[in-house]
């Protein structure tokens, strides 16, 4: 996963088609979210995302799952509780990564 800056004035992806463009003052606009003005930062963090979405694709693909279906599951509680030490999803949560 590498979200890589062209000329300073785009952000491309070897994972992903989607992509950022410079809009001047520091703005960028990413190609999946129209009609928004984001920082470089929000930018980046956007294709970042678009990444670990098509990983996720992938993923849900060999499991026979769409990526809506695997994200709807693997959000659920586990039946069979929290393992101890604290891995996996609650780990994330609590970086604040949690998906709602």
């Amino acid at each position: 996963m590498a979200v890589q800056v062209v000329g300073r004035s785009l952000m491309t992806s070897d994972l992903t088609p989607h992509q950022a463009k410079s809009v001047g003052a520091g703005g960028w606009v990413v190609s999946f979210l129209p009609g928004r003005t984001l920082t470089t930062e929000q930018a980046a963090a956007a294709l970042q995302a678009a990444e670990a979405v098509a990983t996720m694709n992938a993923l849900a693909c060999q499991v026979g799952l769409t990526v809506m279906e695997t994200v709807g599951l693997a959000t659920q509680e586990s039946p069979w509780g929290e393992p101890e030490p604290c891995t996996g999803l609650r780990r994330i949560w609590r970086r604040g990564f949690s998906i709602r």
